[in-house]
């Protein structure tokens, strides 16, 4: 390492937030930049730690090479840290803004002291390479002939389609919306990640011979058997965008909403598109419930702010997380924690221990949520269950009731019917080791056979299942 002992003497800092009174008036992004003396410094702050646990399995699926870019950074040899990042991550740009950073929980550093900044420098490597224009096409030495269609354009779909085009195949991305990215496109606010950053990479892998059709739902508009019949190898891409319903008296009066359906929405809006008013979902000026205390949760906050909701409450089936590591999930695990995010930071209040029992509502129309406080329960066995707490019952007026209370797998009718292909327990498609289902020449990557996850495990699935296609097509 450059400064062996960068950690003894330097704090952690991270990039400052754009005042909240300014950023909940537009769709920004919400950090400032940052120093480059300051970044250097960060980067100095990686230890020498012999058994770097940020880049293991704990830490990151994609395994990057952190202690290394960390020193060329520190060293301001940029071009090199952007190198060594790239080599094992296809989309920094994504996983630096979007990932919670588990590699971050795993510093060794943060044993003793709080971790190093790893997921700043990461993005802060990426932007620089591109404003520097040191990211370039990559495009394939030689062409192989063979055909690949990718169904879904998220981050799973789009790691795969680059790997393989840069290895000389013919890539197809099939996507039903009218835009590339996905999850990455529509489920992500604007303020989280501004789409000029997906628009520069989906130019790179244009450029790099990657074709991308959209409105092309495969399974409806396009059918199984043209697919087999037109190309060599598939990967289903699709995630897992099942979102778990609610079902309880009331759930069919007007105002309650899947919350994807009111991220979407609202990123469409942004991109200039216009919705029906006779489906538009909006947060102006009502008094808004989300159901749901992650990070989908989090994201329709924030989103409703924008939007100038009158009140807004985020309301949890689980106890509030303790608010440092808990016991149970000890380092370098994921650590169970209170998590609050820039959406928390400008407003709105959060409820843990709440389930709900009922909507009701006048002429078809959402009036109250009722609900009871609860208690989880856990058994010898390790099994959950939730006990209500005597007279704690409880009404809510509200307008409007965001459903964000995650995903049940992905969705089977039409496409993964139509090719027949096995599931588990779950629901998710179930593949051997190099990611292929039991459909000869299809395989699989990312949250439909994960479930849904993280934005880095979809990019590493991506690449795993690039791997498998590529094994395949050298015995074919």
């Amino acid at each position: 390492m450059g400064d062996v002992k960068g950690f003894l003497k330097i704090k952690r800092t991270g990039p400052k937030r754009r005042p909240v009174s300014d950023r909940i008036h537009d769709w920004k992004e919400i950090y400032k930049p940052m120093k480059e003396e300051t970044l250097k410094q960060q980067g100095a702050r990686c230890m020498d730690c012999g058994v770097p646990f940020c880049q293991g399995w704990s830490g990151c699926p994609v395994q990057n090479m952190i202690p290394d870019w960390n020193d060329l950074v520190f060293r301001g040899r940029w071009k090199d840290a952007l190198k060594a990042l790239h080599s094992t991550n296809n989309f920094p740009e994504f996983t630096g803004r979007l990932c919670p950073a588990p590699c971050e929980s795993a510093c060794v550093l943060g044993i003793i002291d709080e971790p190093v900044a790893i997921r700043v420098t990461e993005w802060n490597i990426i932007d620089r390479g591109f404003n520097e224009g040191w990211v370039a096409p990559i495009p394939p030495a030689r062409e192989t002939g063979k055909k690949i269609a990718v169904i879904g354009s998220g981050p799973a779909g789009l790691a795969a389609a680059q790997q393989l085009r840069r290895n000389g195949h013919s890539v197809t991305v099939f996507e039903k919306d009218n835009r590339i990215g996905g999850l990455l496109r529509y489920g992500i606010p604007d303020f989280k990640m501004e789409k000029r950053v997906l628009e520069r990479r989906l130019k790179q892998m244009r450029a790099e011979g990657v074709e991308f059709k959209t409105n092309i739902h495969v399974g409806a508009d396009l059918t199984v058997e043209t697919l087999k019949k037109d190309f060599d190898a598939i990967c289903l891409a699709t995630g897992a965008m099942q979102a778990r319903d609610l079902s309880v008296p009331g759930r069919e009066l007007q105002g309650i909403h899947f919350a994807m359906d009111f991220l979407t929405q609202q990123n469409k809006r942004n991109a200039g598109d216009a919705i029906d008013p006779l489906i538009e979902i909006s947060a102006k000026d009502k008094r808004v419930v989300i159901l749901g205390g992650g990070d989908t949760g989090a994201d329709c906050l924030g989103t409703s702010h924008r939007q100038g909701a009158r009140e807004v409450r985020q309301i949890e089936l689980l106890p509030e997380p303790p608010l440092k590591r808990s016991t149970n999930t000890p380092w370098p695990l994921w650590p169970m924690q209170l998590r609050t995010s820039s959406a928390h930071e400008e407003g709105g209040i959060r409820e843990w221990s709440f389930m709900t029992k009922k909507f009701s509502g006048k002429n078809g129309q959402l009036q109250k949520l009722h609900g009871v406080r609860v208690e989880k329960i856990i058994n010898v066995s390790g099994g959950v269950k939730f006990i209500e707490v005597p007279d704690s019952n409880f009404e809510i007026e509200c307008d409007l009731v965001l459903l964000a209370m995650g995903f049940t797998g992905p969705q089977k009718a039409g496409l993964l019917t139509d090719l027949g292909v096995n599931t588990d327990s779950r629901g998710n498609v179930t593949v051997d080791e190099n990611r292929m289902t039991n459909v000869k020449g299809v395989f699989a990557a990312g949250d439909i056979k994960l479930g849904a996850s993280l934005i880095v495990w979809a990019i590493y699935e991506g690449r795993e299942a690039a791997k498998g296609i590529e094994a395949y097509l050298k015995k074919c």
